[in-house]
């Protein structure tokens, strides 16, 4: 009843408000000089020299003004270092349909006098210090239909107030420390179109009413504390391209009418309890997906034969997860992939030498199987290749000259195998080398530092636990001038004496 009266009394204001505020640009100069008087720091001046009573409003930094009414229509403060706050008298802005603040230094409380913006049609505030709990009188903007507040320090739960706001098509209240159920309300939003509220402190299920925003395409609630399953009505909102519901608490299985939705691009449910096998026609649906993120659950089963299926694919994680069986070679089809990782996984067998066709694929990563056998050649035509990682594995034999060819290979990570032989004197080819892990394996022959000569940008180096044998050479500083770590622990053939340049390496830590 309390609640009812308040909301009632508020609309009685408002009215008054509208009548008696006097309607000429006067009301919106003293509005915005009174901004400018809250304004404690301006290190570019933009106020400081254009915002004066000399110079007409409309002329001022940031302001557009309306030809019909010629009143402030747009107000445009984004990325201009302010610190200050919002004043109260800033509800006198009636004609305001566009607000931006984002990217300053703003800070407290938003004052109640900001549900006179009646006209407001985009508001973002993101990237600021505001606090306090997020208002319930946003539910008054009838007209709103983008609202950002994300990156602050609004506290609270989500207002039930804001499915007052039917126009209302994005919704980002991203990295603030909200608390509290997602309201089942927001369903209620028909012309929604992105829900983010990633990174806060979020608690409950997912509401099934979700699946009633039928124009939603982007629904982004990662990084809080969601439990329970997905609900099942989400893949029947078919113009969703992006879903992102990683690092909660989810479980149960994925529905499969979320690998139904032809318009989705990104699936990303990383970091969950999620369990269950994935269906083996996953990509039968999916014409244009990008993305797959299912690391990290407990997902079980065999790897879908119908990955190739996805040609659009450009990343699939699949790792830290249960998936037994073969790594089919239907992966080599996926001309566009980027990135795969398959780690902390029970896949056995070879790997394909399909794998080797992958003309684009930027990151390899396979780590933690239990894959055995040495690696195929035709993987080192990749000439894209950026980040390759296969270690934690049972992979055997020796490394063959053609590693040579990844010449663009910032991250090759092959430790804890039973590699054997001497290391190729072709990994001096690879010019972006940044990463290079061979440690805990059965390489053999002189060390050789110096081929890592040309490969300038070698930050770190680790061949622990080899069989690798000589001497450390002289100049150390200037084969690796930007060494940051070097492990050579446990090589016991490795002799001579630790040279005096290692002192000139200025950027080694470990």
């Amino acid at each position: 009843m309390e609640k009812a009266f308040t909301i009632f009394l508020l609309t009685i204001l408002l009215l008054l408000h509208y009548v008696m505020t006097e309607t000429n640009i006067t009301t919106d100069q003293l509005a915005l000089l009174s901004l400018k008087s809250q304004i404690i720091s301006d290190p570019f001046h933009f106020l400081n020299e254009s915002w004066s009573p000399a110079i007409s409003v409309c002329r001022w930094v940031g302001v557009t003004c309306g030809s019909h009414h010629h009143r402030v229509k747009s107000l445009n403060l984004s990325n201009m270092a302010l610190t200050g706050r919002i004043p109260r008298d800033f509800g006198n802005l009636t004609f305001l349909g566009s607000l931006d603040l984002g990217s300053n230094n703003f800070q407290g409380y938003l004052p109640q006098e900001m549900a006179y913006l009646h006209r407001l049609k985009f508001l973002d505030l993101s990237f600021n210090n505001f606090r306090g709990e997020i208002p319930s009188w946003f539910g008054f903007l009838h007209q709103l239909q983008d609202l950002n507040l994300g990156n602050n320090s609004f506290i609270g739960s989500i207002p039930s107030s804001f499915s007052n706001i039917s126009t209302l098509e994005t919704l980002n209240l991203n990295f603030n420390s909200i608390e509290g159920e997602i309201p089942e309300v927001i369903g209620s939003l028909i012309n929604l179109r992105v829900l983010s509220l990633y990174g806060n402190n979020l608690i409950g299920s997912i509401p099934p009413s979700l699946s009633n925003a039928s124009r939603l395409e982007a629904l982004d609630l990662s990084r809080n504390l969601l439990q329970g399953n997905i609900p099942e009505g989400i893949g029947n909102l078919h113009k969703m391209k992006l879903l992102s519901i990683q690092h909660n608490k989810l479980a149960g299985s994925i529905p499969f009418t979320i690998f139904n939705i032809s318009r989705i691009e990104f699936i990303a449910f990383t970091d969950n309890s999620l369990s269950g096998n994935l269906p083996n026609g996953l990509c039968n649906g999916l014409p244009i997906l990008k993305g797959l993120y299912l690391s990290t659950n407990k997902l079980r089963g065999h790897m879908p034969t119908s990955l190739s299926n996805c040609s659009q694919l450009q990343i699939l994680n699949l790792s830290g997860n249960e998936f037994d069986g073969r790594i089919h070679s239907e992966i080599g089809r996926l001309s566009n992939l980027q990135i795969l990782y398959l780690g902390s996984n029970h896949f056995t067998g070879i790997i394909p030498q399909e794998l080797g066709n992958l003309a684009n694929l930027a990151d390899l990563g396979m780590e933690d199987n239990q894959i055995s056998g040495s690696i195929p050649i035709n993987i080192f035509n990749i000439s894209s290749l950026q980040r390759f990682g296969l270690w934690r594995n049972n992979l055997k034999g020796s490394l063959p000259r053609e590693i040579g060819n990844l010449t663009k290979i910032q991250i090759l990570d092959l430790r804890e195998n039973t590699f054997i032989s001497e290391i190729p004197k072709e990994i001096s080819n690879m010019m972006e080398l940044e990463v290079l892990s061979l440690g805990l394996n059965s390489f053999s022959g002189s060390l050789q530092i110096e081929m890592f000569n040309s490969t300038s940008r070698l930050r770190i180096i680790s061949l622990t636990n080899n069989n690798l044998s000589g001497t450390l050479p002289s100049s150390i500083d200037s084969v690796l001038p930007n060494i940051e770590e070097l492990y050579l622990g446990v090589l016991t053939n490795l002799v001579g004496t630790i040279p005096h340049s290692i002192s000139n390496c200025s950027k080694l830590t470990i």
